[in-house]
């Protein structure tokens, strides 16, 4: 079977201990469809965005969800939690299978600076691998940059999955940068948001060939779907409609990105712009 099968829940939660409420979504969703073989919740679930409720790791959160995880034969991505480790605060999300190990923890790479403030980067990517194939895992802020998703997708990821917390005017765009992704990296691409005071819903998933599955819209909703990695494959094989193979190409041409070198290499004079634009701050 190449078929697996995700569902995203898309929920208005406050900020606050939301583990009991959050429990209770997943043993009703697996109730619902059994067949389900993961459940997605969205970025920062579990407490919220202030860092007050910042954890050490392993953390009683993750432990809550191993043992749901282990008791309902679930993968589980419960969004994401405020990690605290000694002086930092990352905004970690964690991969736990569905005997109720943890798998994978994935520290975001891109925090919504300036705005998130006080949050450090994460440095490395994360894919796991499921019986039918491979995913790949980031947070919310990490679909605006393509490096991210190629990455993932250059170590085998065939589904993307973004748990996400948007609350602003710009999810509509967010949704674009999810078909793009997808296009250009022939994927599976999942994206989780809240609703409710805290996010503007609009969850989508989006397939191989850059078509909307389906789009939620403002309010609580479960999103059950499968994906199915023979298509994700076959996409690749052979290109959308027999036509464009991106990756592939991207693997063959011998062209270097400068902009891409190192960070303590002096940058070539067709890359000087970025470092021309100002402090990274919010406008007044």
């Amino acid at each position: 079977m190449s078929h697996f099968s995700i569902a995203g829940l898309q929920l208005a939660l406050p900020c606050g201990d939301n583990l009991t409420a959050i429990g209770a979504e997943i043993v009703k969703t697996k109730k619902r469809f059994p067949w389900l073989n993961m459940i997605v919740l969205s970025e920062l679930a579990t407490y919220g965005p202030e860092k007050k409720y910042a954890c050490t790791f392993p953390s009683e959160a993750e432990k809550f969800y191993c043992q749901l995880a282990k008791e309902h034969n679930l993968w589980l991505i419960p969004g994401s939690l405020y990690e605290q480790d000694e002086d930092e605060i990352f905004n970690t999300t964690t991969v736990i299978n569905n005997q109720g190990d943890i798998v994978e923890r994935y520290r975001k790479i891109y925090p919504f600076l300036p705005y998130e403030k006080g949050v450090s980067a994460g440095k490395d990517f994360v894919v796991f691998d499921v019986p039918q194939g491979r995913i790949g895992v980031a947070i919310c802020y990490d679909l605006w940059f393509p490096e991210v998703a190629r990455q993932m997708i250059s170590m085998g990821a065939e589904v993307l999955i973004y748990p996400t917390l948007t609350g602003t005017i710009d999810r509509p765009v967010e949704i674009v940068l999810a078909q793009s992704a997808a296009i250009t990296n022939q994927s599976y691409v999942i994206t989780i948001n809240a609703a409710g005071s805290l996010g503007y819903g609009q969850s989508v998933i989006v397939g191989p060939e850059g078509n909307i599955i389906y789009q939620a819209n403002s309010g609580a909703e479960i999103i059950p779907i499968e994906v199915d990695f023979s298509l994700v494959k076959r996409n690749r094989e052979r290109g959308l409609h027999g036509l464009g193979q991106p990756l592939k190409s991207f693997r063959d041409n011998p062209v270097e990105f400068t902009c891409y070198q190192s960070r303590t290499e002096k940058i070539t004079h067709n890359c000087n712009y970025l470092s021309e634009l100002g402090s990274l701050a919010i406008p007044e």
